[in-house]
């Protein structure tokens, strides 16, 4: 075999695409990644306890207010708010203030570089996050699927400035209070209440 189709095999083993190092920087909104979602811990990945939280946003209209929502792997428990802007120091401030209250063991966000200052995260609340792979909205399921109940309540091309914190707050307690399949018809407000009063 000529060294060129040794080559061409081993590009179409990876698909054309190149192996990255840990410190690659994604091209998407050049991120930092800090760690990749396979050295997240295994409580986390099978979902046993509370405190793993998947981190996305929800646009609004461009420039304007968005949605930070964070979800819990284990009860499906939805916490956030609204920062004022899809930048990183807003959507940094909003998690900080989500978080201070609840446990925390892990955060898993997008790969959007509304994420790309998650640094000082790590340093206000000891918490690290694990990136998935790009293009692999499935590693964040239970955020794209809580992501797709919100927008029930507020559809696409909503300027979110309109509402107030109280009213985001009012819908993310509708639909924690909402039964879901997965946990058996519990709630999620009744598996994250019951889960965190044993760690009291």
């Amino acid at each position: 075999m000529s060294h060129g189709n040794r080559g061409a095999i081993r590009k179409l083993r990876h698909r054309g695409k190149s192996r990255h190092t840990k410190d690659y920087v994604e091209r998407r909104g050049k991120i930092r990644i800090s760690h990749d979602i396979e050295e997240r811990s295994t409580e986390a990945e099978n979902r046993t306890r509370i405190g793993d939280w998947e981190a996305d946003t929800v646009a609004g209209i461009v420039g304007k207010a968005c949605l930070v929502t964070l979800v819990d792997r284990k009860s499906r428990y939805l916490i956030g708010g609204k920062a004022q802007e899809k930048k990183a120091d807003a959507v940094n401030q909003t998690m900080i203030d989500a978080l201070r209250d609840h446990p925390c063991e892990s955060i898993t966000p997008d790969r959007g570089k509304e994420f790309a200052k998650h640094k000082e995260v790590t340093q206000e609340l000891k918490v690290e996050f694990y990136f998935p792979k790009p293009h692999h909205p499935w590693q964040r399921g239970s955020n794209e699927n809580t992501n797709g109940l919100i927008r029930e309540y507020l559809p696409k091309g909503q300027d979110l400035s309109k509402y107030s914190q109280e009213e985001v707050q009012e819908i993310f307690s509708k639909i924690n209070k909402r039964p879901r399949k997965c946990l058996g018809y519990l709630t999620p407000y009744e598996v994250y209440k019951s889960e965190s009063l044993h760690l009291v």
